[in-house]
């Protein structure tokens, strides 16, 4: 096999093993990157939802809690409040989604289905988890999803909760006495849940993999063909060359060319080795004939 070719065998197996290590790593860091991006927006989200809730527990709510007596206003309950604002997002952005599951909820639209269960029952097992995260499924694509834990820490939650006879009667006029009830302090009963679309990160997160393992590609290439030029210029030629002279003096041919050279690399060692070989052999044959 030619000199030439175990070089570049040699030269492509590098990039092999390179191109491969570099597409790995960069694909795992990527995706952490996007991954990472998608829970800080989750993370924001349910700030939001917090901020909403806080927000209608201590500011809307006092004001409205007169209004009772007459009509029960769901826009005082926190919950309701954060879920609507949230509604109002979704109409430019459907993919995210901000639910408060619950196992047992006043309002039916807040009960938790079949995935929001298994995410709820998990809080309420181990109750010092202060998160969840996980990925999901949907129609529309791939779904990380942030959950936090309903626990019922406030007394006053009981005063709508424990028992039908206690819950304001505009209440039940509005959600009837079915659901709801029974909820106790301290217990978790739900689980507030931001839903974030991954497709859009890990698109961007896959296009620049592609964009970087293409620019590498590029770069490869670019430099083996280069350094085949710098390869046959520096050495296949020239050794090519002292080749075809050794051959010709091998065969008696003491006229077929000088070696000489100005280069001091390691070729031009060889070639005036070849040369002082070539007087000596010269000399050898005047002392022979004489």
């Amino acid at each position: 096999m030619k000199l030439i070719w175990k070089f570049n065998l040699v030269l492509l197996g590098i990039f092999i093993v390179g191109f491969a290590t570099a597409g790995y790593v960069s694909y795992k860091v990527l995706q952490t990157n996007a991954r990472e991006e998608i829970l800080q927006h989750a993370r924001l989200m349910m700030e939001a939802a917090l901020a909403s809730r806080n927000y209608t527990n201590t500011q809307i709510k006092p004001l409205l809690d007169t209004q009772l007596k007459y009509t029960f206003l769901p826009q005082t309950v926190p919950a309701y409040a954060a879920t609507e604002q949230f509604n109002d997002i979704r109409k430019t952005h459907k993919d995210y989604a901000y639910k408060e599951a619950t196992l047992n909820p006043t309002n039916p639209r807040d009960r938790a289905n079949d995935w929001e269960t298994d995410v709820v029952q998990i809080f309420r097992q181990a109750p010092e988890t202060p998160e969840v995260i996980g990925e999901r499924d949907t129609p529309t694509g791939r779904s990380l999803y942030l959950a936090r834990p309903i626990q019922i820490k406030n007394g006053a939650c009981l005063v709508c909760h424990s028992t039908f006879d206690a819950a304001p009667k505009t209440m039940l006029d509005l959600y009837g006495n079915a659901n709801g009830f029974g909820w106790k302090l301290n217990e978790i009963i739900g689980a507030q849940l931001v839903s974030v679309p991954m497709s859009v990160p890990v698109a961007r997160a896959n296009a620049t993999l592609r964009t970087f393992l293409l620019s590498l590609a590029a770069v490869f290439g670019v430099t083996f063909v280069l350094l085949n030029v710098m390869l046959h210029t520096i050495v296949i030629r020239r050794v090519t060359w002292l080749a075809a002279i050794a051959d010709q003096v091998s065969l008696g041919n003491m006229d077929a060319g000088a070696f000489q050279t100005r280069s001091k690399d390691e070729i031009g060692v060889l070639t005036e080795a070849l040369g002082r070989m070539k007087a000596s052999l010269v000399q050898a044959m005047k002392m022979l004939e004489s």
